[in-house]
């Protein structure tokens, strides 16, 4: 008979934490976060840890949520993720040079703890390749003066041939923990663990490459209970299980809320419908309108990637008879509208950490097999939002030096795993008056040489092999507009498309 894991104290679940150790923490965003095996470490004050999580946590002005509780308590000395969300202490601490930071692109940090649990040293994979991320210089360390001191070094790259083709590709080292922190939604005492929608994401990965995993269950039931087939995690990677309380199985608070009158519109499709496409002047789309003219790029059965910002607008205006799959990084094929009040799931988040719902047929999943669709080119088309596009389809669209140093997220594995990557971009913006398109871009890369199409508020640009070619104008746009927004030459296309 399998052993028993029950144990009925925090203290008995974080026995043999020490500080300095290494773990790996389960969630993306604070969706699945184990809250209160967090917040258990951050009472007992273990400090000096190197942490490994998508992301450190949120601190809203409700207060720290998940991570955010050893952060703001300074337990944290080195953290490894792939976004800040929404932690402004975290920002402080990094760019004061309180903490040093590994920023690893999505898909990557999913696929090292899965490597680590798996055995495997390391592996090669195109995410990353011709950025920081393989070149090295990345920030690890600020000085708290605007300088760094401390970048990340060169990683090995090699070329090789896969599926017939021959690229480079950068090799990335497993991820291993002293332990592992996850939440499951039902636990049998011999630890295998059954997640719940995208409450899945990252615990799959954590738990499996720690030499001690604690799983916190929001509910307990005997071996033999569950369904064999409905497993997610064996409980051979599971060392301890800590029984929440039905009060603490309740606390599982939500970054964003987004909801629909019953019966009525997603706020996304009532922007659609009812914010013009046409700025006010009349020269130019809005964002509303590039949106518009972006879902005009997608075809019926593609399975799409929609990034954050702009890019969300997109699926409400895709043209009827044209039917696409919407999949979400965060493990999510499917997405459907925004919930009504009473239909709100903690478990239930997009990428952007917003709440939605399911649709007939829709599939969730942990992040190492969203990237797998991502990686092995099964996403037919990603849309994302850029700071900046280079004349050889290269794209910027996560950090600005000095200023923002978010994170790449999932953007790295989404350009170089998919064919057909559109920018979508203001050039005339109130917050960024710097010209996008560019000779070369002067922010950290998210991908080399993969924008195949740029959609502007000024128009629809194609990528060649001799650069920007202009080939659609927004109403009320001329070439002259163009040419004046551009920091690099624009050709103009002999069927150049008027609105």
């Amino acid at each position: 008979m399998s052993k028993n894991k029950l144990v009925t104290t925090l203290d008995d679940a974080l026995a043999g934490l020490q500080p300095g150790m290494t773990i790996t923490v389960g969630g993306f965003g604070i969706c699945g976060n184990p809250f209160t095996l967090i917040e258990g470490i951050a009472e007992r004050g273990i400090g000096n840890l190197t942490v490994y999580s998508n992301n450190p946590g949120s601190h809203p002005e409700r207060g720290p949520l998940g991570l955010a509780h050893l952060v703001e308590r300074k337990l944290v000395s080195r953290f490894g993720g792939s976004h800040n969300s929404f932690n402004k202490e975290f920002e402080r601490q990094y760019l004061a040079g309180e903490i040093e930071v590994e920023l690893i692109p999505q898909g990557t940090l999913a696929e090292r703890m899965r490597a680590g649990g798996a055995g495997i040293p390391g592996f090669y994979t195109a995410t990353g390749t011709s950025t920081f991320v393989a070149e090295g210089g990345l920030p690890e360390m600020f000085d708290g003066q605007g300088g760094v001191s401390k970048q990340s070094q060169p990683k090995e790259t090699r070329v090789l041939e896969f599926q017939g083709q021959e690229r480079e590709y950068v090799f990335e080292r497993a991820i291993t923990s002293d332990f592992g922190f996850i939440r499951a939604h039902k636990v049998d005492k011999a630890g295998n663990c059954v997640f719940r929608n995208t409450a899945q994401n990252f615990n799959m990965e954590a738990g499996m490459c720690a030499d001690i995993t604690v799983v916190e269950a929001e509910h307990v039931v005997e071996v033999g209970e569950l369904d064999p087939n409905e497993i997610h995690l064996p409980g051979i990677f599971v060392d301890r299980i800590l029984q929440l309380t039905p009060e603490q199985a309740e606390n599982k608070p939500i970054e964003i809320v987004i909801t629909r009158p019953k019966g009525g519109e997603d706020p996304t499709e009532a922007i659609a419908h009812h914010e013009p496409l046409v700025r006010e002047d009349g020269k130019g789309w809005t964002r509303n309108g590039i949106a518009a003219r972006a879902a005009l790029e997608l075809n019926d059965g593609d399975y799409v990637n929609l990034g954050v910002g702009i890019p969300t607008l997109v699926a409400n205006h895709v043209p009827d008879g044209v039917d696409i799959t919407l999949q979400g990084e965060n493990g999510i094929l499917s997405i459907g509208p925004s919930p009504t009040e009473d239909e709100v799931d903690a478990d239930l988040i997009n990428a952007s950490k917003a709440t939605i719902t399911l649709l007939p047929g829709s599939a969730t999943f942990s992040s190492s097999m969203s990237f797998a669709m991502i990686r092995g080119g099964k996403i037919n088309a990603v849309i994302l939002g850029s700071l900046q596009v280079a004349e050889n389809g290269d794209i910027a669209n996560w950090g600005i030096p000095g200023k923002k140093m978010n994170g790449m997220g999932g953007a790295m594995d989404l350009v170089n795993g998919v064919d057909h990557v559109i920018a979508l971009m203001e050039q005339r913006s109130d917050k960024h008056t710097e010209p996008k398109l560019l000779h070369r871009c002067t922010y950290p890369l998210t991908g080399s040489q993969c924008v195949k199409r740029v959609i502007t508020d000024l128009g629809v640009y194609d990528i060649t092999e001799d650069g920007f070619l202009l080939v659609e104008l927004a109403p009320g746009i001329t070439v002259e507009d163009v040419v004046n927004h551009c920091r690099v030459e624009v050709k103009i296309s002999d069927n150049l498309k008027t609105n």
